[in-house]
């Protein structure tokens, strides 16, 4: 694996040209909308701008300000703009988790649509405990549980886009009944193109010892919304072959900066740009907690490490 001359002068690479690049508060190890070891909101704002990035996306619902005109200021003084928000569904439970999904989405969707923002990454439930790994559902669904998820997704879809002009794209994630490319082509398969995209997690494909460039290249028309990282792959097979939660396999450390893991960023982004139209790019590495001072390090490496293979100007 090449490490970019990050000494020598670099321009962005004109290939790149529609592919947008930002972060996330999970690079600032928040996971949750309030939480004693995650840092301020106020503090994850600067050390944004500190470590060189415009374009930030909304973490869990209420970790920011949830006012829209409060968050314009806040955003606005510091040069920053939004990208997408996030919202946790458990559809699959059928008819009363979909009406708590919806009212959820809504929410998350009033202050995107206030924000003039348009994409809502949607999160399944996660059939196992965060911390211990422990079974709370089975990680099997049912003939009718997977078409609740299916139906349900895709007519979500259909109501965030008629009500809020915003695009959901589902996020396949770790220890969900959508994690492995298997079950995520099978999603896409079994939901509608015209109301459900694909947020396509690089890190959580790779965990599941997927294809992300085989996932580009079959569902190139459902990609709408993407985030990066890395993973450690020795670390990863560990951490499934042990069935610990996904905390524990944080802390191991198998979500890693680049490039240090898997997959080769390069050709991603290359498949990426050949897609031909504008691709909003999040920058997540999981963390949680993240150590003190560590994130703000890790952003600038990260950064650094895109603008040394042109994806992003050197400075900005």
């Amino acid at each position: 694996m090449t490490t970019p001359d990050l000494t020598a002068e670099t321009r962005p690479n004109p290939a790149y040209s529609r592919l947008s690049l930002g972060t996330a508060p999970d690079s600032w190890g928040i996971w949750f909308p309030d939480d004693p070891k995650q840092p301020h909101w106020s503090r994850f704002l600067d050390e944004v701008v500190e470590a060189g990035f415009k374009t930030i996306e909304l973490g869990p619902y209420g970790y920011l300000p949830t006012h829209p005109e409060q968050l314009k200021d806040e955003l606005g003084k510091r040069g920053l703009s939004l990208t997408g928000g996030t919202v946790g569904t458990a559809l699959h439970h059928g008819k009363d988790a979909f009406e708590q999904g919806r009212k959820d989405a809504f929410e998350v969707c009033a202050l995107l649509a206030a924000m003039d923002v348009h994409h809502l990454v949607v999160l399944p439930e996660q059939y196992t405990d965060l911390h211990t790994g422990a079974l709370t559902q089975p990680a099997e669904l049912t003939v009718e549980q997977w078409r609740n998820l299916v139906d349900g997704h895709s007519k979500l879809g259909h109501l965030v886009a008629e009500e809020f002009a915003v695009r959901a794209g589902f996020h396949p994630h770790v220890d969900t009944h959508v994690d492995t490319q298997a079950f995520i082509e099978k999603f896409l398969d079994d939901t509608d193109p015209e109301t459900v995209s694909l947020c396509l997690d690089t890190g959580h494909v790779s965990y599941c010892s997927g294809d992300n460039r085989e996932i580009i290249s079959r569902y190139s028309d459902r990609i709408s919304y993407i985030h990066l990282k890395q993973v450690d792959p020795g670390v990863a097979a560990q951490a499934r072959a042990d069935h610990v939660g996904f905390y524990e396999a944080v802390q191991r450390g198998a979500m890693v900066e680049p490039p240090l893991g898997v997959p080769t960023m390069e050709p991603l982004l290359r498949d990426l740009a050949a897609l031909g139209r504008d691709l909003r790019l999040i920058i997540e590495q999981d963390m949680y907690p993240a150590p003190p001072g560590s994130a703000k390090a890790i952003a600038v490496r990260t950064r650094e490490y895109f603008a040394g293979i042109g994806l992003i100007p050197a400075e900005q």
